[in-house]
């Protein structure tokens, strides 16, 4: 799609007199954000009462106002550009909880817990949300996009270590590029249950360009975009690899991130087979939760799930992500 076909797909949009606020991606995603940020401006700040962005960090660092420029580009006067302070307690509202039963329910008999519903309050503030992202094939959710920009974008750590952990007993090979999942219908019953009015606009992105742009419901538009994704992203071989050697964007500046150079190749390798991740630029585990990955180490699901008394009280976010990029 050229800027000229994203521009006529905006000009639909009716948000005469409303507040907005506009959740997006950080810089560990891709799509083409400057022209996106610059068309909706184009687009929404002559008519709406106040137009805002949030960045969906989950729990990666904040984003520096030079980082912040090289996201979005320009500011455009009359907008405003936040990060998502996960950081902070005071950022946080509960509005509502996964019950014992639907936990149990979701997860297939996995786990059995009761899960507050928290979010950054900022989205119960305005008059209306627009989730704004790419979608790919996810390792945790099956498909990023949609929903997931508010759990974990800008959600509580309940939800996310939640959703992390199921994502990790199901494993990542059975469940990236795979639609219909457990943590998927988990992202979905929570974001229900966000009082606000939501609107989506999901991007199906690659080094070619922009592919599709989908917007509307948000799990019209994610599902949408999600089947178009399956398409243009997803490649088959005839026969598994004993070797894959997979290059990591700068774009990732630690380990928590650029471990996505696994997910994405783990489905082709062969059982016994072997990931090299290149990644010269990263030197940090992560910057957020370093410190407890130095603690645990990396091990496959097993080595928790039979020492479940020594490790259930680690964030089971940090518990997934070790055991992801174990395989």
């Amino acid at each position: 799609m050229s800027e000229q076909e994203v521009a006529a797909s905006l000009d639909d949009f009716a948000f005469e007199g409303q507040r907005l606020l506009v959740v997006i991606p950080d810089g560990t995603r891709t799509a083409p954000m400057p022209m996106l940020y610059r068309q909706l401006c184009r687009r929404l700040l002559p008519s709406c009462e106040q137009l805002d962005f949030l960045i969906a960090l989950g729990t990666h660092p904040l984003m520096s106002e030079a980082e912040i420029e090289r996201l979005v580009g320009p500011l455009q006067p009359g907008t405003r550009v936040f990060n998502h302070r996960w950081d902070r307690p005071d950022t946080f509202v509960e509005v509502g909880k996964i019950s014992e039963e639907e936990t149990w329910e979701l997860s297939e008999g996995r786990l059995r817990l009761e899960v507050p519903i928290r979010v950054n309050r900022m989205l119960l503030e305005y008059d209306r949300v627009l989730l704004l992202g790419p979608v790919f094939p996810h390792e945790v959710a099956g498909f990023s996009g949609g929903s997931k920009y508010i759990f974990p974008g800008v959600g509580g750590a309940e939800v996310i270590h939640f959703t992390h952990w199921l994502g990790a007993l199901v494993t990542s090979f059975a469940t990236i590029g795979v639609r219909d999942t457990a943590v998927r219908r988990t992202i979905e019953l929570a974001a229900e249950r966000v009082p606000c009015e939501r609107t989506a606009i999901c991007l199906v992105t690659s080094a070619e360009g922009l592919h599709g742009m989908f917007i509307g419901p948000p799990r019209q538009a994610w599902s949408q975009a999600a089947a178009l994704s399956a398409e243009v992203h997803v490649r088959y071989h005839d026969q598994p690899y004993q070797r894959v050697l997979s290059l990591v964007p700068e774009r990732y500046q630690d380990l928590w991130t650029g471990a996505k150079g696994m997910y994405k190749v783990e489905p082709v390798v062969a059982d016994g087979g072997e990931v090299v991740i290149h990644a010269p630029h990263i030197s940090e585990v992560s910057y957020t939760h370093g410190h407890l990955l130095d603690q645990i180490g990396y091990h496959v699901r097993d080595y928790f799930t039979k020492q479940w008394e020594r490790f259930r009280d680690v964030p089971w976010g940090v518990l997934a992500h070790s055991t992801h990029l174990r395989g």
